[in-house]
């Protein structure tokens, strides 16, 4: 279903355009009742990105990452993230960028990756959108140690759980990173049911 015949935009300013950009709309939007109402919104566009959980089925683990995220502290997270690994897209097919992301971040080598879906993460205010996959691994599959990219100030450590164990982490709150949760659900609902 398109909606763009329900919006007439007026302006579009750039308010910042340092790391990312930043955007302020002013735009006409019209009600579901027909009636017409000018509105301000302002959107963070970063790109898009992808993200993939890695498991190995026969020993019921998964693999996650572990780092510091800014904005994450800033709001009170005293703590690193952890998180399937993920990156953003830089223009190139979400598949071929994951395979890189895997590698530099996890050390891990993965041959096919199963595509699940894409979704807007925070779509009231970041126009990102995600790309979902997984990916089996084995302890054969890791040609390096991982640990991201020094130059882009990445200093991240790889874990390897077993998927029961993450779960617990999500209840205990020890895993808050909401791509991270909707994979290791899916996991434990589809990948390896039981673990629950």
């Amino acid at each position: 279903m398109s909606i763009s015949d329900r919006v007439r935009l007026h302006e579009l300013t750039v308010l910042s355009d340092n790391w990312y950009t930043l955007r302020k709309a002013r735009f006409d939007y019209r009600m579901s009742d027909g009636t017409w109402q000018e509105q301000t919104r302002e959107s963070y566009d970063r790109g898009n990105g992808c993200v993939c959980l890695l498991y190995d089925p026969a020993r019921r683990t998964v693999i996650l990452i572990r780092q510091f995220r800014w904005p994450a502290f800033e709001n009170g997270h005293d703590d690193l993230l952890i998180e399937a690994p993920a990156g953003l897209l830089d223009e190139a097919d979400p598949a071929e960028r994951m395979r890189a992301e895997l590698e530099e971040e996890t050390g891990y080598r993965i041959a096919t990756l199963t595509p699940l879906w894409d979704a807007f993460m925070s779509p009231g205010s970041v126009t990102e959108r995600l790309h979902f996959f997984v990916g089996r691994y084995s302890p054969d599959d890791r040609i390096d140690q991982g640990g991201g990219v020094e130059d882009e100030g990445e200093d991240i450590e790889v874990l390897e759980l077993p998927l029961t164990e993450a779960l617990e982490m999500i209840d205990d709150g020890r895993i808050r990173d909401a791509k991270t949760i909707m994979l290791l659900q899916h996991a434990a609902l589809h990948l390896m049911p039981g673990a629950i």
